[in-house]
């Protein structure tokens, strides 16, 4: 199966040298690499000018097309004809030598994909599950792991979901692709992150990533995997796995992400569900409400107390604009 990697960078240039390192020990090997930049500066260039990474192609983008969404639409359109999967990486990831090879056989053993997601190991710690399971742990699939304290008070408040992980409820805000267990099993989702994730050809015959979403682009990734859910099956490999490196180059500053967390969530909850019951509503606002407290809070918890401030007014910000402006229809 031809398929080929899609990586769209921005200010990055060590970042993203560090993921091509990983990408050429691949025991399967992509048919072609895109890198697309939307950098302002030539540094990545620079590095990538004399790199012998087999099958690289380089484009770099003006500021039309830059922008996540933007940068991975642009790359789809330079893709070989030939290529029948897309995947995505995020600049700041590191893959586990098998990470190819275990994505494109999902699509092998499992014909009705759309597409399949890749696993994050670095961010949450599983434990093989015990006897009893305490009020502040999740259990899944015989392994368990703590829920974390905004989860915790949101399950005392009769606010977290009860669907499987990857399904959002009506009143969105679903337990994240986080909670789905390192078992190496394959698990139906609706979403997945974006940074990790691949798509069959067939799926961009009508769909491509929204330009709604500027720059940086929070939750993308769930606006085009709610939208190809209507159509398809989505799928988690939990055995092709990666490292998230959380690189804060190109990252916007707390008061914009803010503002995105409140406005670019209601966006992807309403993608689903454009019009929820009364109860889901109120769910959905006591859930930000609860969150953005949650976040104020940092101020004299944590010692980033600027930066959790100015996320706090982001969030309320966007909050606020809702009940002025909503954000505009799903594309």
């Amino acid at each position: 199966m031809n398929f080929n990697l899609i990586i769209c960078t921005f200010k990055r240039p060590q970042a993203i040298t560090d993921l091509l390192q990983s990408v050429t020990q691949q025991t399967l090997y992509p048919n072609e690499i895109l890198v697309i930049d939307g950098s302002p500066d030539n540094e990545t260039a620079r590095l990538l000018e004399n790199s012998k990474y087999p099958n690289l192609k380089y484009f770099k983008v003006d500021e039309k097309n830059r922008g996540l969404t933007k940068q991975r639409n642009y790359g789809i359109q330079k893709s070989h004809r030939d290529i029948e999967v897309y995947c995505f990486l995020d600049d700041d990831i590191i893959l586990e030598e098998d990470y190819f090879k275990k994505l494109i056989s999902t699509y092998n053993s499992i014909p009705e994909a759309y597409g399949v997601g890749g696993y994050i190991i670095n961010e949450v710690e599983w434990f093989k599950k015990r006897e009893s399971i305490k009020d502040d742990e999740y259990e899944f699939d015989g392994w368990y792991r703590k829920i974390g304290s905004r989860n915790y008070l949101r399950k005392r408040l009769d606010l977290l979901s009860e669907e499987m992980p990857g399904i959002m409820p009506e009143f969105s805000n679903g337990l994240s692709i986080s909670f789905l267990p390192p078992t190496g099993k394959v698990y139906p989702v609706e979403f997945f992150m974006g940074g990790v994730s691949s798509y069959r050809k067939l799926v961009f015959n009508g769909i491509e990533f929204s330009d709604y979403f500027k720059g940086y682009g929070l939750y993308e990734d769930m606006d085009f995997c709610l939208r190809i859910s209507r159509i398809g099956k989505l799928y988690l490999h939990t055995g092709a796995r990666v490292m998230h490196k959380h690189n804060e180059a190109g990252r916007p500053n707390r008061f914009k992400y803010g503002k995105m967390v409140m406005r670019n969530g209601w966006y992807v909850w309403r993608i689903k569900y454009p019009n929820p019951t009364y109860k889901a509503r109120l769910k959905w606002h006591s859930i930000g409400f609860v969150l953005t407290m949650i976040r104020f809070s940092n101020i004299f918890t944590t010692k980033n107390k600027i930066e959790s401030l100015t996320e706090t007014f982001g969030r309320f910000f966007g909050w606020m604009s809702l009940f002025l402006k909503k954000p505009g229809n799903a594309k």
